[in-house]
C-alpha cells in the first residue's frame, strides 16, 4: 500500500484529493501540509511513498520540495499553472495534474505512481512546452533540429518551425540526451542526427550543416567535445 502526502495551500485542494483517495484501497494518507516547511517536516516523519505536490505555496515552491525527496518517492504536481510541466517532467515528476481535474484523471495519475517506482536519478526531457496565445504546444524533443540562444530566451527549430520559449540555454542543455544533442558554440545546441556534415570554415573554425540545409558554427571552445561524440577528426 502506498503511503501519501497531500501538499496544498488550499484546503479545497486537499480536501479535493482526500476524497479521491478514500475510496481506494491501495493507498494511505499519511499527512497533510499547506506550507513547504510543514511538508518537509512530514516527509521527514513520516517517509511517504507518494506526494501530491503543489507548486505555488508559501515559504518556497513545491520544486524546492521535489528536489528534497528521495529518489525512491514519486511525485505527483497538482496545480492550476500549466506553464511549470516542462520543469515538472525535468525531475521526473510521474505526473502532472492540472487543475480542475477528475476523478478518471486522478486514479490515472494514481496508477502511474503505483508503477513508477519512485524516480529515476535523471530524465531527460520528451517534450517542450511552448506557449501560443490561448494554447500550449507540445514540441517532442525527438523532433528538434538545433536550438540557439536570444537572450534570455531560447529559440527551438523543429519541423521546419521555430518556438520561442523563456528559459536559458544552459538550463535547456541540461534537460537534454547528452548522446543525442551537443553544444557546438556557446549559444548554439544541435541534435546530432540532423547533422549532413562538417566544413572547414575561415579562421579555423568547421560549419555544421544540417540535412535541412541550415550551416551553424561550430566554435574552438566547443570542438573538442563535438570530436567525441562524433568520432571526426576535426
Amino acid at each position: 500500500m502506498l503511503r501519501a502526502l497531500i501538499v496544498d495551500d488550499e484546503r479545497l485542494s486537499r480536501e479535493k484529493i482526500r476524497t479521491f483517495l478514500s475510496t481506494r484501497d491501495d493507498v494511505t494518507i499519511v499527512g497533510e501540509a499547506a506550507n513547504v516547511k510543514q511538508a518537509m517536516t512530514a516527509i521527514t516523519s513520516e517517509r511517504p511513498d507518494l506526494v501530491f505536490l503543489d507548486i505555488q505555496m508559501p515559504g518556497g515552491d513545491g520544486f524546492d520540495i521535489a528536489r528534497a525527496l528521495p529518489e525512491t518517492t514519486a511525485v505527483v504536481f497538482v496545480t492550476a499553472h500549466d506553464e511549470y510541466a516542462l520543469r515538472a517532467f525535468d525531475i521526473a515528476a510521474v505526473d502532472y495534474l492540472l487543475k480542475p481535474f477528475d476523478r478518471r484523471r486522478f486514479d490515472q495519475a494514481v496508477e502511474r505512481a503505483k508503477k513508477s517506482g519512485g524516480r529515476p536519478k535523471e530524465a531527460a526531457s520528451a517534450f517542450f512546452t511552448v506557449r501560443k496565445r490561448d494554447k500550449v504546444l507540445l514540441v517532442a524533443v525527438r523532433d528538434v533540429d538545433w536550438i540557439d540562444a536570444e537572450g534570455k530566451y531560447v529559440r527551438i527549430h523543429a519541423r521546419g518551425q521555430s518556438h520561442l520559449i523563456r528559459d536559458g540555454i544552459a538550463a535547456v542543455e541540461a534537460r537534454l540526451d547528452k548522446r543525442q544533442f551537443v553544444r557546438i558554440h556557446r549559444s548554439t545546441i544541435v541534435n546530432l542526427r540532423r547533422i549532413a556534415e562538417m566544413q572547414r570554415g575561415d579562421g579555423g573554425d568547421y560549419i555544421v550543416v544540417l540535412h535541412d540545409g541550415t550551416r551553424l558554427t561550430l566554435s574552438r571552445r566547443f570542438r573538442p567535445h563535438v570530436r567525441e561524440m562524433t568520432g571526426l577528426d576535426l
